[in-house]
C-alpha cells in the first residue's frame, strides 16, 4: 500500500530519522509558536519575506480604508478594505454576513489593476467621483469587477501602488519563494479555521474544538484516532492544547504518508536522497533530460536546509517541495511558454475564439460590456465577434440583435480592442464581423477601425506573403485582421457568394439559391471602405468541398450542426479543406442559454476558428482552457501534422488501431475545497473521473469510488486505463466531484491538459474551479504511464 491514511481511521506514520545537522525547515515542520501563544497570525512573515512590512503603501493597506464600491448610479456604498497579514489577500466587509471565505480574495485572482474611470462601470457610473480617487480591481474567471472610489486621491494611489507591488513582487518569486508561501498559505488557511473552531477564543483547544476543526477543513476522522492523536500532542496532560501542543497537532495532520514512502524507496538507511540517488528517482520517473546535474541542480532549487544542500542532500522537506513545485506537476514545463513553430500559414493552428463575446450571459436578454472583451483577452482568446447594428446618432452598435440584450458602441469595442488585446499574447487578433449596418454607418466603422487602431489594423497583404497561403502567426505579430464581407469585384473565380452572416438551419437547395441570389443583392449594400479592410479573411458561405483548394484567404462559418454533418459525411475531405484555409464554427441559435457544445469534434477535424461562448463555464470551455494552456497561452496551438498535409489521410471517424495505452493510477488529493462553508457537519465524499477527449473512439471516462467524508488527505490507489488510436488530440480532463447517492454529484475541482503535455511518473494536479480560477491548495497526486506501441 502506497498511502496508509484512514477513511474512517488513520493511524500516524512512524517520524523517519533525520541527521541532527538536517533538521526539517519551520515552512513546513510548523514550527512552535511563539511563547504567547500567538498562533494565530502566523501571515506577517509572508511580508518579511517579500521585503515590504515597511513599505507605505503596504503598512496602509494593512490598516485600511474606507472605499465606495461603485455599481450603479445611485448604488455607491462604503465598505472596509484590509490586506490581510499573508500579503497574498484582501479582506472586505459586506453588508450581509457570509462564511469568511467569501469575505476575501487574493491577488493571484487579480487580472489588472486600472486608475481612474478605466473600466465601462465606472465610464458608466463614476461621474460623480473625480478619476483621481477611482480604481478598478478586475479579475481572472466571471468574477465581477470591483469598481471603487477612494476618499482622497492620495489613498486610491496607495492602493494602485500597493497591489502593483505585492503582485510584482508575488511574480518575481523564484519557484523556492513561491513554494514557502504555498506552504504558508496552507498554514495560514488552517490557522483562520483554527481560530473559528476556538469557540471562547483562549488560544486553547479542547478535544470538542479539535473536532470541530476537523470537520472544518473537511475531515470526519473516526473519534478513537483523533482523541488518540489529540493525547500524543497534550504533553501537558491537561485535556487542552495550545501553542506548541497545537502547531505538532497541525503537523500530524499535513504528513503525507505516501510521499514519505516513495521518498524512503530511494533514499535508503540514511533517509536523505543523495544526487545519485535523485537521478534513479527521476530516471524511473521518465523525465527527459535526467542528468547528475539535473539532479543537483534540484537540490539547490528545492532543498530548504542548507547543510543538506551544501551536502548536495535532499531531505524530505525538499522532496516534497519538488514534487509540489512546476517542475512535479502534471504539465511539462517546457510547454508553459511559446515553444512551437509559430512561422506556418494561419490555417495550420487551433485559434482560441469567441461567440458572441460581447455578453456576459445569455443570448436573450443577459448584458452587453466591453468587459466582456477584455476578459476574453485575458483567457487568450485571439478571435473574437462583433455584432453590428445600426445605432442611434449615426453611431454604430453591438448587441445581439432582435433580444432583450443590451448595447454598447462599437467604437468602445475597438478601443478595448487596441488596449487589451495584446496585454496576453503578441500573436494577431481576428475581428468577425456581422454586420447589419447601411452604407453610412459601415464607412463609420471603417473609420473607426483606421482611426483608432492605425498601424495594428492590416489594411493590405504583406509583401514577401506567397499568394498561395495565408500568412503566419509570427509575420502578424500585434496585428489587428477583420474578418467580414468583400465587395462583388472580390469574388474568387469560383463563384462563390460572400457573407460575413451565420448560417441559417435550412438545407433545402431552393431554398439556399434563394439565400444566395438575396446575398449576391446584399452585396450591393457593402461600403467600400469597410470591404477595403478585409484582407486575410474573407467570409465566404461554403457550398461544397472542392477537391482543388479555394483561394486561402476565403473562410467559412458553419452552425454546428452543419460542421458535424460535414464531418460525419465527408470526413477527410473537410480535414484536406482545414489543411489550406479557415473554418469557423459558432454554436446553434436554438443555445438561448448561450450554452456551449463539445469543441472537440471540431477540433478533430481541423477546424481553427471553434467558437464558444467564454461567459458560460462547463467542461466545455475547460476543454478550451486546456487546449491552450499550452504555447505561452498565446491562443495558437499548432495543429498535429495529419490536420496540416494537403494530401493527409486522416479521417476522425475512422483514426485506425489503438497506439497508445495511457494508464493513470490515482493514489490521494490534498485539501479539497469545502462545498458548503455554512455547515460545518457538510463533508465532501470525493470521487476521481478521468476524461478522454479526442477522436469519438478514444473518447471514454473511468471513475474511482468514493471516500466517505474526507475532503482533507483522502485516498484512493486505484488503477484507470486507456487505449488510444489518435493521442495527438486527445485531452486529458481531472474532475473530483462529490458523490451523492441520490441526486448528481456536485462539483469540486478539475484540471485538463493536452496528452502531449502531459508528464509521466508521480505527479501533482494543481485544481481549478468552475470557471477556471486556482484551488490552491487543493491538489490530486496521480501516477501517470504513457506506453506508445
Amino acid at each position: 500500500m502506497l498511502c496508509g491514511r484512514w477513511r474512517s481511521c488513520r493511524r500516524p506514520p512512524e517520524e523517519p530519522p533525520v541527521p541532527a545537522q538536517i533538521a526539517a525547515p519551520a515552512a513546513l515542520s510548523h514550527s512552535p509558536a511563539p511563547a504567547d501563544g500567538g498562533t494565530k497570525r502566523p501571515g506577517l512573515r509572508a511580508l518579511k519575506k517579500m521585503g515590504l512590512t515597511e513599505d507605505e503603501d503596504v503598512r496602509a493597506m494593512l490598516r485600511g480604508s474606507r472605499l465606495r464600491k461603485i455599481r450603479s448610479r445611485t448604488w455607491h456604498k462604503e465598505r472596509l478594505f484590509r490586506l490581510q497579514e499573508d500579503g497574498l489577500s484582501v479582506w472586505f466587509q459586506r453588508r450581509i454576513p457570509r462564511a469568511p471565505s467569501q469575505h476575501i480574495f487574493f491577488l493571484q485572482h487579480i487580472e489588472d489593476v486600472r486608475e481612474g474611470h478605466q473600466s465601462e462601470g465606472l465610464r458608466r457610473f463614476g461621474g460623480a467621483f473625480p478619476p483621481a480617487r477611482c480604481l478598478t480591481i478586475a479579475f481572472k474567471g466571471r468574477r465581477k469587477n470591483l469598481d471603487l472610489a477612494a476618499p482622497t486621491a492620495e489613498e486610491a494611489q496607495c492602493w494602485v501602488r500597493g497591489l502593483a507591488k505585492l503582485r510584482a513582487r508575488l511574480d518575481a518569486m523564484s519557484q523556492r519563494e513561491r513554494l514557502d508561501q504555498y506552504f504558508l498559505s496552507t498554514h495560514t488557511w488552517i490557522h483562520s479555521y483554527l481560530h473559528r473552531a476556538d469557540s471562547n477564543q483562549d488560544s486553547k483547544m479542547s478535544f470538542k474544538e479539535m473536532k470541530s476543526l476537523l470537520r472544518m477543513v473537511n475531515v470526519d476522522m473516526n473519534d478513537m484516532y483523533a482523541y488518540r492523536l489529540f493525547k500524543a500532542c497534550d504533553r501537558s496532560n491537561n485535556e487542552r492544547l495550545e501553542g506548541a501542543e497545537i502547531e505538532e497537532f497541525l503537523r500530524q495532520l499535513l504528513k503525507r504518508p505516501e510521499l514519505e514512502e516513495i521518498f524512503h524507496r530511494y533514499s535508503g538507511e540514511d533517509r536523505v536522497l543523495s544526487a545519485p540517488e535523485l537521478l534513479e528517482f527521476l530516471e524511473d520517473q521518465g523525465e527527459d533530460g535526467a542528468t547528475l546535474g539535473r539532479a543537483q541542480q534540484l537540490i539547490q532549487t528545492y532543498e530548504l536546509n542548507e547543510t543538506a544542500k551544501q551536502h548536495e542532500l535532499m531531505t524530505l522537506d525538499g522532496f516534497m517541495m519538488y514534487l509540489l513545485s512546476p517542475d512535479g506537476a502534471a504539465l511539462d514545463t517546457a510547454h508553459t511558454c511559446v515553444f512551437q513553430d509559430m512561422s506556418q500559414p494561419l490555417a495550420h493552428y487551433f485559434i482560441s475564439s469567441s461567440h458572441n463575446t460581447y455578453l456576459t450571459d445569455s443570448q436573450i436578454g443577459g448584458l452587453s460590456s466591453t468587459e466582456a472583451y477584455i476578459r476574453a483577452f485575458a483567457q487568450g482568446c485571439r478571435c473574437v465577434e462583433l455584432d453590428c447594428w445600426e445605432g442611434p446618432g449615426g453611431e454604430p452598435i453591438i448587441y445581439h440583435g432582435h433580444t432583450l440584450t443590451s448595447k454598447i458602441l462599437f467604437r468602445d469595442v475597438v478601443q478595448a480592442v487596441r488596449d487589451h488585446a495584446f496585454t496576453l499574447s503578441p500573436y494577431p487578433v481576428i475581428l468577425s464581423l456581422e454586420n447589419h449596418c447601411g452604407l453610412e454607418q459601415q464607412a463609420v466603422m471603417a473609420h473607426h477601425l483606421r482611426t483608432i487602431l492605425g498601424d495594428m489594423l492590416v489594411t493590405q497583404a504583406l509583401e514577401s506573403q506567397n499568394p498561395e497561403e495565408l500568412p503566419s502567426p509570427e509575420q502578424l505579430k500585434g496585428r489587428v485582421l477583420v474578418k467580414g464581407k468583400k465587395l462583388p469585384a472580390a469574388r474568387g473565380e469560383d463563384g462563390r457568394t460572400l457573407s460575413d452572416r451565420e448560417e441559417e438551419e435550412d438545407d433545402d437547395e431552393e431554398e439556399e439559391e434563394a439565400e444566395a441570389s438575396e446575398q449576391r443583392r446584399l452585396a450591393k449594400q457593402i461600403s467600400p471602405e469597410l470591404s477595403a479592410l478585409v484582407v486575410y479573411c474573407c467570409a465566404t458561405r461554403l457550398r461544397t468541398l472542392c477537391p482543388v483548394p479555394a483561394q486561402p484567404c476565403q473562410v467559412s462559418s458553419l452552425s454546428e450542426r452543419k460542421a458535424k454533418k460535414l464531418i460525419r459525411e465527408a470526413g477527410n475531405s473537410f480535414v484536406r479543406h482545414n489543411a489550406h484555409q479557415l473554418t469557423r464554427v459558432y454554436p446553434l441559435g436554438l443555445r438561448m442559454n448561450s450554452a456551449n457544445y463539445s469543441p472537440q469534434e471540431m477540433w478533430n477535424s481541423g477546424c481553427q476558428l471553434v467558437a464558444l461562448n467564454f461567459q458560460t463555464p462547463g467542461y466545455e470551455m475547460d476543454l478550451n482552457a486546456g487546449r491552450f494552456l499550452i504555447n505561452g497561452q498565446c491562443g495558437y496551438v499548432l495543429k498535429p501534422a495529419c490536420l496540416r498535409q494537403l494530401d493527409t489521410t486522416f479521417d476522425p471517424e475512422c483514426p485506425g488501431p489503438p497506439r497508445t495505452t495511457l494508464t493513470i493510477q490515482v493514489l490521494t488529493a490534498q485539501q479539497l475545497p469545502k462545498l458548503n462553508a455554512e455547515k460545518p457537519h457538510s463533508i465532501v465524499d470525493p470521487l476521481v473521473r478521468v476524461e478522454i477527449h479526442g477522436v469519438p473512439a478514444d473518447c471514454a471516462r473511468k471513475e474511482t469510488s468514493y471516500v466517505l467524508n474526507n475532503g482533507f488527505n483522502p485516498c484512493w490507489e486505484q488503477t484507470l486505463q486507456f487505449q488510444l488510436r489518435a493521442p495527438e488530440l486527445v485531452l486529458v480532463r481531472f474532475v473530483v466531484e462529490d458523490y451523492d447517492t441520490t441526486s448528481p454529484n456536485d462539483f469540486v475541482g478539475q484540471f485538463t491538459l493536452p496528452l502531449n503535455s502531459l508528464k509521466q511518473g508521480y505527479r501533482h494536479i494543481h485544481l481549478l474551479s468552475k470557471d477556471g480560477a486556482s484551488l490552491s491548495p487543493a491538489t490530486l497526486f496521480v501516477h501517470i504511464r504513457i506506453q506508445h506501441s
